[in-house]
């Protein structure tokens, strides 16, 4: 039967040859599909809540098969029932799975039961326009959740790649419930943007918790430094989360961003930071530390007391500030350098510096 449909340049369907013969001409031993006595003329109709009015032709459909020869029920068949059974009201999927809907609202007329609504929504598309895929790095929800995405971000991306609300980007998930309907949802695939998501959680991330973030940020701290960090890292880590995660935008960043407040001394320097401690600026990171001694310990007054310092030295806030970071961070870019000697308080950072003052160390 495929093979005489390819040849006439036919759909391959089932041709209907046993739609109408009486079963007492069945051949023996031949266990029998049960197939639906579609409606072959006219068409059937959908009224989707996304797609609008959808039509198909009758004759473009098939007698489907409902129960196998082993008598197993078929897909369609099973969730029809199953739906049914469930009370299902609204059925909302993707747009895929739009040819089906014709064949289960044949059946659920067949049946003589109600025909739930039908909102198929548009497929996710990667950057290149083709249906999201594992090249393009579509993933589980887990792995979001491990590559440092928050959760109420990812629910605010993932709402506004097929729905919308006026204007609005960054919606809370309160304001989603409230809001969303069906009405919303387009036609037309979405695309999905990492950097969209990026900045999205970003967003988040500065409006979350402080104690969340270092509750969230903790573990990744442990697997980054081999071993759990000290208590005194912890409250180093939480004064400092303001600073923090205004830099980030995925828990991974913040991890990284946030290790130079758990590490032990010495601490290693990346390149930048390394080049930074050059030994005139260690000479006059020396001269500095001196001015610290009995300085108020706040970012402000810090501040001031560098001023000062380059004032009389004659130089710019750069020369002793970028040092400083290094020497403070391992690491050429931070929070607020001053922001940062605040919160590892005097004895940490006075340490840091005579680590830094005293000798260059290999980079990280």
């Amino acid at each position: 039967m495929r093979e005489a449909a390819r040849a006439a340049g036919r759909p391959v369907r089932y041709d209907g040859s046993w739609r109408d013969r009486d079963p007492a001409e069945a051949p023996p031993g031949v266990a029998p599909a049960v197939r639906l006595k579609a409606p072959q003329t006219g068409e059937t109709v959908i009224a989707d809540r996304v797609q609008g009015e959808v039509r198909v032709g009758n004759e473009q459909l098939d007698d489907m098969v409902l129960l196998r020869a082993d008598d197993s029920p078929t897909y369609m068949l099973s969730v029809v029932v199953d739906d049914h059974d469930m009370a299902i009201t609204h059925i909302i999927r993707g747009d895929d799975h739009l040819t089906n809907a014709f064949r289960q609202t044949q059946l659920y007329n067949a049946l003589g039961w109600t025909v739930p609504v039908f909102a198929h929504v548009p497929l996710i598309h990667g950057p290149d326009g083709a249906k999201l895929s594992k090249r393009h790095g579509a993933l589980g929800v887990e792995a979001y959740r491990d590559r440092g995405y928050l959760p109420e971000a990812l629910r605010n991306y993932l709402l506004r790649l097929g729905w919308a609300h006026g204007d609005d980007e960054t919606i809370d998930t309160e304001q989603a419930i409230a809001w969303f309907d069906l009405d919303g949802i387009g036609r037309s695939p979405a695309r999905f943007d990492f950097a969209k998501l990026d900045n999205l959680n970003g967003h988040y991330l500065r409006a979350a918790a402080d104690d969340r973030l270092v509750g969230l940020v903790l573990p990744r701290l442990e697997r980054r430094l081999g071993h759990a960090p000290a208590a005194t890292a912890l409250d180093r880590l939480r004064r400092g989360m303001a600073g923090l995660k205004a830099r980030a935008k995925t828990l991974e960043e913040l991890a990284d961003n946030a290790l130079f407040y758990a590490r032990p001394r010495p601490l290693p320097l990346d390149d930048r930071a390394a080049a930074l401690l050059t030994p005139a600026a260690r000479a006059r990171l020396g001269r500095f530390a001196g001015l610290l001694v009995d300085a108020e310990w706040t970012a402000a007054a810090l501040e001031a007391a560098a001023r000062v310092f380059v004032e009389a030295e004659g130089g710019k806030l750069g020369d002793v500030a970028q040092p400083l970071r290094a020497a403070l961070t391992g690491a050429a870019v931070s929070p607020g350098v001053f922001e940062v000697l605040e919160v590892l308080g005097r004895d940490e950072a006075m340490a840091r510096i005579d680590d830094a003052v005293a000798a260059p160390r290999a980079p990280d």
